[in-house]
């Protein structure tokens, strides 16, 4: 065998290697970004989840507050009409705006999280669509030198 022969053997070889280098770079970028995005969406859910514990417990405290509202007034002697009625319903209304804050808080992380998750596929996506371009780049260079040399 002719050195040059020997030599264009070499450059397809190296060649043929750069691009099964890059196709697994490229399938490793798809699966990192894969595995980034199921991330953040695991932390949507825990977001959400949090946040439902954070409104029960709103719900709870709330309630409790009533409670001792109407044993304060019942022991009072007063019954549950004018001022402290409206104290019982500045409570309930208070509640409920508290729980509409605590939920629009949880819409807008999770919609984060999964916003995030989205851009994650897209960067893997186009990283790995970048790689595979440069491997079939090299292919094609290292053919291009291997004929120039035979």
């Amino acid at each position: 065998m002719s050195p040059t022969v020997i030599a264009a053997a070499a450059v397809g070889a190296s060649g043929f290697l750069g691009f099964k280098g890059n196709m697994a770079a490229a399938k490793a970028a798809r699966q990192t970004a894969e595995y980034n995005a199921k991330v953040q969406e695991n932390e949507a859910i825990l977001l959400q989840r949090a946040k439902v514990d954070e409104e029960n417990q709103l719900r709870n405290q709330s309630e409790r507050l009533i409670s001792s509202q109407r044993v304060a007034t019942a022991a009072s002697g007063i019954t549950m009409s004018g001022s402290p009625m409206q104290a019982l319903a500045d409570t309930y209304f208070n509640t409920e705006y508290d729980a509409l804050k605590i939920q629009y808080a949880s819409d807008i992380q999770q919609t984060q999280k999964i916003s995030a998750a989205t851009l994650l596929r897209a960067e893997g996506a186009a990283r790995s669509s970048a790689l595979r371009t440069r491997a079939y780049q090299s292919l094609l260079e290292s053919g291009s030198k291997a004929a120039r040399l035979v």
